[in-house]
């Protein structure tokens, strides 16, 4: 008998003799056990593989080596910790980089920057469209100007920044470059994110200017300059956060996120790119939810599932190019606006699967951020939560120490083999911008957070403070509030800055970007270019949808 049957007889034993009495006299506290992703729990799990024929090396492997479930680097954090990240940004820049200095103040080892709505949709502050948005979810970004206050007194070339911006982000890229230039930093050192993620927000956010096709375009061209000009940079974060934001599971998060990259690398080979020279700075960016085994598995399938698409359907051949590297985030969406100091709970739970779940990066949430923007004691108390993990915990002193469970390897496997059939399903669409097309995956998303919803008010999904746990008394926070006066102020800067610069520089740039968006030439260097010369966000948004169009959903007129 084979130690894989005498395990199984074992199991079976117990089962029968042990635990289904157990249940007969004593009921469990719920009929039905299940992920977010609603696949069924065990009440243990043994070492009886699903697969017998899948061995070690093949699955797991160790760190640093393919397929890269334990860890995409040999040391993981015992050699350096992750990036600590703290999101921010609000009103003016200004504003938003005294945060940054606040942060970093306090140990913050990397910049984590949110723009506000006109700037992600390409409107200037002073547009029509932006009127009562400025500044309020982010910071506003108009000009160079506003970069350059933004990056005031910020060590370009020894921190690393991510930047929250998609279709937009060619442009607030350039803005970032042209002040490292004006500064005379050296390019090869300025190391960061910018996300670019376009075909999630077709998907899940709805930021999006473009129509799919000229906005993957604006990709490639980012993608192309930077392997030239930014060897350190990370020119797109393909980002499952917002999809899970948007309610999706745990399987989708998985599949849509891995089913865009693919997409992503498809149009870079088909630009005339080899794989190889722009995949080993894709990068990724994860949520991190509630349910802690399944998030933990959620990342380690992911990485197995990247290193080998890269491998088996692009035929990548720099180890680089296999790595799944992720920024992650804690859930927006699990925070609740009652009794908002369980968010302190939630938060430290979901930061730690995502270090267990071996992140890159990390920003962990503020326990106020349901009620408004976080306070700076609520912003430190979250950047002190990933500090004592790291610190305090020793959970970083072994490499991938959940390797090996039972239960962690069978709910890898199995998150493994339910996005592959969802990805399947996105490929036999002819892929995902196809899908987009379709409505596949939003319909999906939309399912999944329309059974939550049910099981919540049901009670079979519980959460505490909401609908069970209650208490009558209102929360006594006092939310971070943004100052209507900051959108006069951002408005009135950006009028007087249009009646000081060069108006034939500026005419002149957006010609050139207007005439090479209607060829093939990569617009990355003009769009430098006229950044430099004060060209705003709006501008050059407005002179590329004269050719590339806007885009409009189906359905919404």
């Amino acid at each position: 008998m084979s130690r894989d049957e005498k395990v199984r007889s074992a199991y079976e034993e117990w089962r029968s003799s042990r635990y289904e009495k157990e249940t007969d006299r004593r009921p469990e506290r719920k009929t039905t056990f299940e992920t977010t992703s609603a696949y069924p729990l065990e009440a243990v799990y043994a070492p009886i593989e699903k697969d017998p024929d899948r061995n070690y090396v093949d699955r797991l492997g160790f760190p640093g080596a393919y397929p890269f479930t334990r860890g995409v680097y040999p040391t993981m954090y015992r050699g350096s910790p992750w990036t600590i990240r703290q999101y921010a940004g609000f009103g003016t820049a200004r504003e938003t980089n005294e945060r940054f200095r606040f942060l970093l103040g306090k140990g913050q080892k990397g910049l984590s920057v949110a723009f506000d709505l006109p700037t992600q949709m390409g409107f200037d502050s002073d547009d029509a469209m932006s009127e009562g948005e400025v500044g309020r979810v982010g910071v506003a970004i108009d000009s160079i100007d506003d970069m350059r206050i933004l990056l005031d007194e910020i060590p370009l070339e020894n921190i690393s920044t991510s930047m929250t911006i998609n279709s937009t982000a060619a442009i607030l890229l350039a803005l970032y470059v042209a002040v490292a230039d004006e500064r005379g930093a050296t390019r090869d050192r300025l190391a960061g994110t910018v996300q670019n993620d376009i075909l999630k927000e077709y998907i899940a956010r709805g930021t999006f200017i473009f129509p799919p096709g000229p906005s993957v375009r604006l990709i490639t061209d980012t993608l192309a300059w930077c392997a030239e000009n930014l060897p350190n940079w990370n020119p797109i974060s393909i980002s499952g956060y917002h999809i899970r934001e948007a309610g999706s599971t745990a399987v989708q998060e998985i599949a849509f996120t891995l089913a865009n990259a693919i997409a992503y690398v498809e149009a870079g080979t088909s630009a005339g790119m080899d794989v190889d020279t722009f995949a080993p700075r894709l990068s990724f960016f994860f949520n991190v939810h509630n349910n802690f085994l399944e998030e933990i598995a959620k990342f380690r399938s992911a990485r197995r599932m990247w290193a080998r698409i890269m491998k088996t359907r692009f035929h990548a051949k720099n180890e680089a190019s296999l790595r799944l590297r992720f920024h992650s985030q804690t859930a927006g969406s699990t925070l609740t606006a009652q009794q908002p100091d369980n968010n302190i709970v939630r938060v430290t739970i979901q930061a730690l699967a995502a270090v267990l779940g071996g992140t890159q990066s990390l920003h962990t949430n503020s326990l106020d951020e349901a009620l408004g923007l976080p306070g700076d004691s609520a912003v430190r108390l979250a950047l002190r939560t990933q500090q004592v993990i790291l610190e305090e915990s020793g959970v970083t002193d072994t490499i991938d120490p959940l390797g090996g469970s039972y239960a962690i390897e069978h709910m890898t496997d199995e998150l493994e083999e339910r996005a592959t059939q969802l990805i399947d399903r996105i490929d036999g669409m002819g892929g995902m911008v196809q899908a987009i097309e379709q409505g596949f995956p939003q319909r999906e998303i939309e399912r999944a957070a329309y059974e939550f919803q049910k099981a919540l008010e049901s009670g079979s999904a519980r959460v505490v403070g909401v609908n069970i746990h209650t208490e009558d008394a209102s929360s006594t926070h006092n939310a971070f509030t943004i100052d209507p006066a900051l959108e006069t102020e951002q408005v009135a800067a950006l009028k007087n800055r249009r009646a000081a610069r060069d108006s034939g520089a500026v005419e002149s740039a957006l010609t050139a970007i207007g005439n090479a968006a209607e060829g093939t030439e990569n617009l990355m260097p003009l769009i430098l270019e006229a950044v430099k010369a004060d060209v705003t966000v709006g501008e050059i948004c407005r002179t590329l949808s004269n050719t590339f169009g806007r885009y409009r959903e189906r359905g919404s007129g």
